[in-house]
C-alpha cells in the first residue's frame, strides 16, 4: 500500500477500518440478528442505488416474461441475500450440517465422498447463489478442502478481511490470473480438488448461451476436466429461510469426448450454463444479477 498515491492510502485506511468495524460488531451479535439486520439494510438501500439499474435491465433480458413488479420483487430479493451473505461473513465458523444446531441440509454428500475418496482430484463448480461460501465450507467439514481462484480486493486492508474471514472454509486461494491458473493446474496434478463459480464473465472467453444468449464464458474449467480426466460436479446453496440452507452436490456430469478438442469444450460449458441457468430460475432473487453478464 506504500506505493500508492497519499489520497489513495487514506481512501484505503478509512474504507478498511468501516470494513474491519463493521465485522467485529457483527461478529459480536448472534448469527441471525446479523443476518437479519444486514438483509433488512440492504433490501431498504440497495434498490435505490444506481447499479440496480444493471440488474433490473439483466433480469428483464433473462427473464422477459416477468412484469416490472416482479423485477422489483427479484432487484429487492437481491440485495437482501447479500446483505445476509455480507452478515453471515463472520458467523462462518458457526454453520454446520450436523448437530442440534445444524442450519445446513447436506444433499448428496454421498457424490462429494465418492469425489473425495476416487483418488484422482477433480473439480466442483458452482455460482453466486445464496451464501456462495457455504459450499466449500462443507467440502472441508467432509474432509475435502478445496483450492479456490478468486478477484483480490483493490484494497488491500479489505483484501485482509477477507481472507480472515474465509479461514473457516479452508483450502487454499489464489488471485485470478496466470499465476492463479498455474496454482489450479499444480493442484489437479497433486490429486487435489477445484472450487469454482463459474457464473460471471469473461471477456476473452468463449461465447455459450446463459438464458439463450451468448454470454462470454470461461473455458478453464472444460479445459482441466478434458486434461486431466477427472470428474465435475455440480453444487448448488439454497437459502431456505433466514439464516438456513440445503447444500446440494449432483453427481458428475457426463463428459463427451468427439476428439474436437473446441467443440468438447463449447459443449462442457453449455451444459454448465445450462444447469446454472435452472438454478437461477428456481430462486432468481439469490443470485448476483449485479455484473455484466452479457454484452451492454
Amino acid at each position: 500500500m506504500a506505493d500508492h498515491p497519499l489520497p489513495q492510502r487514506l481512501g484505503h485506511l478509512a474504507e478498511g477500518g468501516i470494513a474491519w468495524t463493521a465485522f467485529w460488531i457483527l461478529r459480536a451479535l448472534p448469527l441471525d440478528w446479523a443476518s437479519d439486520a444486514c438483509g433488512w439494510l440492504a433490501r431498504r438501500i440497495g434498490p435505490r442505488l444506481g447499479i440496480s439499474r444493471r440488474a433490473a435491465r439483466n433480469i428483464r433480458r433473462a427473464m422477459p416474461e416477468l412484469d416490472e413488479a416482479e423485477v422489483a420483487r427479484i432487484v429487492a430479493g437481491m440485495w437482501e441475500n447479500l446483505g445476509r451473505t455480507a452478515g453471515e461473513y463472520p458467523h462462518l465458523a458457526d454453520f454446520s450440517a450436523e448437530g442440534p444446531d445444524a442450519r445446513i441440509d447436506f444433499v448428496g454428500q454421498e457424490n462429494l465422498n465418492l469425489l473425495r475418496d476416487d483418488g484422482i482430484g477433480g473439480i466442483i463448480f458452482s455460482g453466486h447463489l445464496a451464501n456462495w461460501e457455504l459450499g466449500s465450507l462443507c467440502s472441508r467439514k467432509a474432509g475435502m478442502p478445496l483450492v479456490h481462484i478468486y478477484r483480490s480486493a483493490n484494497n488491500p486492508i479489505v483484501e485482509r478481511l477477507f481472507r480472515y474471514a474465509r479461514r473457516p472454509v479452508g483450502g487454499r486461494h489464489y488471485p485470478k490470473g496466470n499465476r492463479g491458473a498455474l496454482n489450479l493446474v499444480a493442484a489437479l496434478k497433486k490429486g487435489e480438488h477445484l472450487g469454482l463459480l463459474v457464473d460471471q464473465k469473461l471477456n476473452d472467453g468463449i461465447a455459450v448461451p446463459f438464458f439463450g444468449q451468448d454470454a462470454m464464458t470461461a473455458p478453464a474449467l472444460a479445459e482441466f476436466a478434458l486434461r486431466f480426466d477427472v470428474p465435475v460436479l455440480p453444487a448448488r446453496t439454497i437459502r431456505l429461510k433466514g439464516a438456513t440452507f440445503r447444500q446440494e452436490v449432483l453427481p458428475p456430469l457426463e463428459i463427451v469426448r468427439t476428439g474436437d478438442r473446441a467443440t468438447d469444450v463449447f459443449a462442457i460449458m453449455r451444459q454448465i450454463n445450462a444447469l446454472i441457468e435452472g438454478w437461477v430460475r428456481e430462486h432468481p432473487e439469490q443470485w448476483l444479477w449485479l455484473h455484466r453478464r452479457w454484452p451492454d
